[in-house]
């Protein structure tokens, strides 16, 4: 059994995956902002027993440390940190050149490298100064996106920041492998999280579907059998990879 730390874990992505760790008696530490609701929900679908709820916004460095501490606290030790929570592409955040003012350019690339990719960096740092100091080994799995490879002109912040989270990943995975520590990343392509169906029921939901020769998109539940994967002591030889998870929806060399 191994002691999880999920973020974004309220739901999609986060909550599948926690779910993933769940299922294979794992003891799962849930976080999430603001939706504690659907933390709660999610809580109580979980299988097993001994799971948890954390709050905190990783943008905040003081929060990241209060989030990692509090799920410590009540697992008793982190053994995976699953790193899933950010600030994803929206109607609120599109921001093209020439098309927003200076100010709103500024204001969704602090938001979305902060949370991103700062909160990220932070999240690695506490857990693992807490496996070193426990001599123990570990994983981190961080939820990057193809966005990072094949550009996102209506949101260079969130490709930035997803580029910048898979750049992180390579160069922990270097500096913790001698610690026995594995560092890597799962790249989605479009996934029909809860958020997202509106546009897959709406007019653009044919053409996100015909992004992948499968004629479909992800589901939460797939790529969180990524992250389970590259999490598992047999996948820490592939410490440092980025799995694209897109169905083929881009293919990069």
């Amino acid at each position: 059994m191994r002691c999880v730390l999920v973020t974004g874990a309220s739901g999609g992505i986060g909550a599948a995956a926690a779910t993933r760790f769940a299922q294979a008696g794992d003891r799962v530490a849930l976080h999430y902002v603001k939706n504690r609701a659907g933390a709660e929900a999610v809580l109580a679908s979980l299988p097993g027993e001994g799971h948890v709820l954390v709050s905190g916004d990783v943008q905040d460095p003081d929060a990241v440390s209060r989030i990692i501490a509090s799920a410590i606290t009540q697992l008793g030790q982190l053994d995976v940190l699953v790193v899933n929570a950010a600030v994803a592409p929206s109607a609120d955040n599109r921001h093209v050149l020439g098309e927003i003012g200076y100010a709103e350019w500024v204001a969704d690339f602090r938001r979305m490298i902060d949370v991103n990719l700062l909160g990220a960096a932070n999240l690695a740092w506490g857990i693992a100064d807490h496996l070193i100091q426990r001599r123990s080994p570990g994983a981190i799995v961080n939820v990057g996106s193809r966005g990072a490879f094949r550009g996102e002109p209506e949101y260079p912040a969130y490709a930035s920041s997803k580029a910048g989270l898979h750049a992180l990943g390579q160069s922990l995975a270097v500096a913790l492998a001698p610690h026995g520590i594995s560092v890597s990343s799962v790249a989605p392509g479009f996934v029909a999280t809860p958020r997202q169906l509106s546009k897959l029921d709406g007019a653009e939901g044919d053409a996100l579907r015909a992004q992948s020769p499968f004629g479909r998109v992800g589901t939460p539940a797939e790529i969180a059998e990524a992250v389970f994967w590259l999490a598992s002591p047999q996948a820490v030889w592939s410490s440092g990879a980025i799995l694209d998870a897109n169905g083929a929806s881009y293919l990069r060399t």
